[in-house]
Parts: C-alpha cells; structure tokens; sequence
C-alpha cells in the first residue's frame, strides 16, 4: 500500500515564527479570525503583542479565553457560540495542546454542526473544516502538526479520539521563544509526551518510510536535550531543539498513529484529571516493556536512534536498553508514578476495567505491536501504579 503524509499546509520554524501571523492569514484571505486561548497565555505580553500586529496588519481578531486543560465538550460548545456571535473566518489556535484542540473542535462543529461525539473514533472525518493555524507555546503534543484532537464528553468522561484532515491545522507557526517561561515540570511532562509520540508512531503496525524518518529524528532530538531543558529552562538551544522534536513527532504520529501507552493514557486522564503529558510518561516505559518482544527490531532501531544502545548491538542488548533507559529518564525528570501523583488506590483498582474497555474502544491499542486484551490492559494498569 503506498504510504501517504498529509502536512500542514505552511509550517513556519523558528524563532519568532509567531510574529508572521499575519501575513499567513493574509495569504489565506482570511482576516476575521476567533484566537483560541486559555487566560494564562491572554494574560503573557506576547500574546498582547500577537493581537497588536494583527490590529496594525488590519485584521480584526476576536478572543475566546474558556479553554481548559484536557479540552471539554461544555468548552467546544462555548467556543462554538463564540465563534457564531461574529463572522468570523477562521480560528487561531495560540497555547498547549488543550487551545490548539479546542479550536480544531470549534472549526469543525462550526462548519459541520452536531456534537463532538458524533466524530469520535472509530469515525474519520476528512471533509475541510473552518481554516485552522495554529501557534503552539509548549513543546509536547505536536497538536499543531496533527490531523486528531482529544475532547473529553463531560457527560460519559470518555476521552474521545476525533480525527481526519478536518482536524489538521492548514498552518502553524512554531516559535520556540514562546516557550522560554515554561516550568520545568510542564517542560518535562510535555517533552516525554513528544518522545512517546516518536516512539509509538515508528513502531505502530501503521508506520510508513515517511513517518519513520520524522519518528527516528524526534526521537535523536528529543532524548538528547530533554535533560538540559528540564535542568534549565531557559537553555536556548535546548528549547528550539525540543520544540523542534516535538513538531517532529507530531508529524510522524499524525501520519502513523499512536499506539497502546496513548489509548490507556487518555482514560486515566478522564477519570483522574491528570495532564495527557504526564500520564504518558507514567505508562511509557511500563507498556514499552510489554510490547518490545512482538517487534524487536523497531524498538531495537528507537534505542538506536536515542544513542541507547551502540550501532552493532543485538536487538535483545538495544530493547533492555530502552526500557531501562526510559525508566531512568522518568526518574531524572521526577516523572511521578499514579501512586506517587496521590491517585487513590482503592478507586485506581475500582476503575481499572473501565479504563481498559474505554482504552480499547479508542482503536490506538490496535496500532500497537503487540495488541492486548482487555485482562492484559488491566494488569498494565496495574504495573504501572507504582
């Protein structure tokens, strides 16, 4: 089967790709569009800066600050009703993953109708959406090079996976300097997400030589700057290679999906409000021991690629690498484990079997090498509570 790779349109890399706003939508024809944010970024000065030359270019932005981390149905619809109270044109994603989400939602039920529900996977919805651009401020979820978006119904707690070329950005401007401020925990629980990102879409039973090629150089990146920009925040060279990273990976995982640690992630976060970062993080080294021996030679090859393991050494030396390497990288980071986190046990337990059918349901375990049943994915959970 030929192997496809849908992109966005332009992708603008660099410091101070933020400033060129603009003039992409200019080159859109676009010049009414809704910015999408939280009111921590519409509060940061180069986010008044972005509205100021947007003014001064003649474009007449409005501004939607309701989103919330891990984007809701009850944040979408308000969005919607923002979007529908003015003619506007197009949506600006500016934030995390959780703005840039949000505003894929908002430009497709906007252009589309009916409820966020109605597209969830295993639903694929190719028909061209309100003009998304997005401008991402953290280094992560790769969101603004992705064709999904993850809402969580607030009627079921049910993360839902939404994807196709709606949801596909047609621009995004990844400027590094926009995530200088970030924290180092944020710094590390969205550095891990990108490297999962990586990792799962070079070994998911979908990948492609497109996809491999994005995933092999995420990964090379990502791994050997995560350390210093989670020592030091304001590493420059650090930060644009993890931003770099991490529109990488989103890149490859758009084009080869994710796998097994994402489907059982997005339930824990449903169910425990824990960031999608750092409950990858919590589940990657554990699934990625699980799954090392149904393809070797691909982990073998992220090992590898990481410099984990030397360029002669067998898959078994590279594949033990990996899974030691990842845990030690958790430990650097101080990624904390579900009970470390302050997760109840008692409830973990209670809502394990649930966790597992929804993480089934959301079709990425199906990516994944080695494909669980729902007993194995519940003992996973359980591994992986610490």
């Amino acid at each position: 089967m030929p192997a496809s790779l849908a992109l966005p349109r332009v992708l603008r890399v660099g410091a101070g790709a933020s400033t060129e706003l603009a003039e992409v939508l200019d080159s859109f024809g676009l010049s009414r569009p809704l910015l999408v944010t939280d009111p921590f970024v519409a509060s940061r000065p180069f986010f008044h800066e972005i509205l100021s030359r947007l003014e001064r270019a003649g474009i007449s932005p409005g501004v939607f600050t309701g989103t919330v981390p891990d984007p809701t149905t009850e944040v979408v619809d308000a969005g919607v009703r923002a979007l529908r109270e003015s003619d506007f044109d197009s949506l600006v994603g500016v934030g995390g993953g959780s703005p840039i989400d949000t505003a894929k939602a908002v430009a497709l039920l906007g252009a589309h109708g009916g409820r966020m529900r109605d597209y969830k996977a295993p639903v694929v919805t190719d028909t061209p959406a309100l003009p998304v651009v997005a401008v991402p401020t953290t280094a992560g979820t790769g969101s603004e090079s992705t064709r999904y978006s993850i809402i969580t119904d607030v009627e079921t707690d049910e993360k839902m996976l939404c994807s196709g070329l709606a949801m596909l950005p047609r621009a995004a401007l990844v400027d590094f300097e926009l995530t200088l401020e970030m924290p180092a925990r944020l710094t590390a629980d969205t550095g891990v997400d990108a490297l999962t990102h990586a990792i799962e879409a070079y070994v998911s039973t979908k990948a492609n030589p497109l996809s491999d090629g994005l995933a092999r150089e995420a990964m090379r990146t990502l791994f050997a700057h995560l350390r210093s920009v989670y020592a030091d925040p304001a590493d420059r060279t650090a930060r644009e290679a993890v931003m770099v990273g991490a529109t990488q990976a989103g890149m490859a995982f758009s084009n080869s999906s994710v796998a097994l640690v994402h489907g059982m992630s997005r339930p824990i976060g449903a169910h425990f409000k824990v960031a999608h970062g750092l409950s990858n993080a919590m589940l990657l080294p554990t699934v990625t021991e699980f799954s090392v021996g149904s393809a070797p030679e691909r982990y073998a090859d992220c090992a590898r690629a990481m410099g984990m393991a030397a360029p002669g050494s067998t898959d078994g030396e590279a594949t033990g690498a990996l899974v030691w390497e990842l845990r030690l990288l958790n430990e650097e980071l101080e990624v904390p484990s579900p009970r470390g986190h302050g997760i109840d046990a008692e409830r973990w337990w209670e809502l394990a079997p649930l966790m597992a059918r929804q993480a089934l349901a959301s079709g990425s375990p199906g990516n994944n090498p080695r494909v669980p049943t729902a007993e194995e994915v519940v003992e996973l959970y359980h591994a992986a509570y610490g």
